[in-house]
């Protein structure tokens, strides 16, 4: 007889199992069958990262959301080594025929020559500036960054040409490009909004194992702030008994680390999220999780996921609207700014190309 092996968390991981994709023909279970060559008791092997490169054949994912403000967004990585378990981003890896769970986060492709494709496609003639988001689906600053160096490689670029961006980030490892952004700054070519989903180092731990610690990032926009460069905090996820009591305390400390800007959103579980999020629930926070779950259903329609534009990053119902009223009482008390839904106020007119072998040049 085999017995069913149930999922255990692994460390330095959020997600708690690897369920197939949703495209996949066959679903992958588990199971003890008695052999146990390692011995009792034996450690399971660390579930180590593997990254694929891959040749990116445009830069720019161009989107027409009318509650989001930016049309263009660039990504320099799919998957995401930070682990958070409630990222929306995790059922795009079904499209890879890979797991939105732990494949997911130790399973990740580079964009290596992400830089090249983007001045190519900024050098068009027929290419209109405006404000790219970097980080919209996965984190630009996430620990492979520190190696591969592309979003130091796309700054570079954004730089060069004058070019304005919105960068999206919960690492510490922004700072090292402060040099970049502080110029940019300068030029109101750049904002930044730091991730800031607890102030507990317990949950933050668990629910986002690789990401930087909280006090890590507040650290990091405390130095941001001090270049000059604009920063907004994102409270985001807000997890409705989990951390959504955070929401005044993290708006205070952000404020305090020199954020000017705010905004929140409310879980959504897209897809395979509803099952690795109450997985994860079950697994971390069993006392809370039917609790979860129920307030969450109450906030998004009878369901788990909105995908309705207007609604989708705020919910509705009673509790959704107690969290709005909370925020913007918050944001009033502290001189926050929420975050306009209109278009980023960024400089699009400094847009120029800069100049390259073979050039024709302008006539005097």
């Amino acid at each position: 007889m085999i017995d069913i092996v149930p999922n255990q968390p692994k460390k330095g991981r959020g997600a708690v199992s690897n369920h197939a994709g949703r495209f996949e023909p066959h679903a992958r279970v588990a199971v003890d069958d008695g052999w146990d060559l390692a011995g009792e008791g034996a450690e399971l092997d660390k579930l180590k990262t593997e990254v694929t490169v891959e040749c990116a054949k445009s830069a720019l994912t161009r989107n027409a959301s009318p509650d989001l403000p930016f049309d263009r967004s660039l990504n320099p990585y799919r998957g995401c080594e930070h682990g958070c378990v409630y990222c929306y981003a995790r059922p795009s890896h079904a499209y890879m025929n890979l797991s939105p769970g732990l494949d997911f986060e130790s399973k990740l492709f580079v964009k290596d020559n992400l830089a090249t494709v983007l001045e190519v496609e900024l050098r068009k003639p027929s290419y209109s500036p405006a404000p790219v988001m970097i980080g919209a689906n996965t984190d630009p600053y996430q620990p492979i960054e520190r190696e591969r160096r592309i979003t130091r490689q796309v700054l570079e670029i954004l730089h060069a040409y004058r070019h304005p961006a919105v960068i999206i980030t919960k690492s510490h490892l922004i700072t090292r490009d402060v040099d970049i952004l502080a110029d940019m700054a300068a030029r109101n070519l750049v904002s930044v909004g730091i991730s800031l989903t607890t102030l507990d180092r317990d949950l933050a731990r668990t629910m986002e194992p690789r990401a930087a610690t909280p006090a890590r990032r507040l650290e990091a926009m405390e130095v941001l702030s001090g270049a000059g460069v604009p920063v907004a905090v994102l409270a985001a996820p807000m997890v409705p008994t989990l951390n959504d009591h955070e929401l005044e305390a993290i708006l205070q400390s952000s404020a305090e680390a020199g954020a000017r800007v705010a905004t929140y959103i409310l879980l959504r579980l897209p897809r395979e999220l509803k099952g690795l999020f109450g997985e994860w629930l079950q697994t971390h926070a069993p006392g809370k999780a039917k609790r979860v779950m129920s307030l969450l259903s109450q906030s998004r329609g009878g369901g788990h996921n909105d995908p309705n534009f207007g609604t989708r990053m705020t919910g509705t119902g009673v509790h959704a609207k107690l969290l709005s009223q909370r925020f913007c009482l918050a944001c009033k008390k502290l001189g926050l700014a929420p975050a306009d839904p209109g278009e980023f106020k960024l400089n699009v007119d400094a847009f120029s190309r800069p100049p390259q072998v073979g050039d024709q040049l302008a006539l005097l």
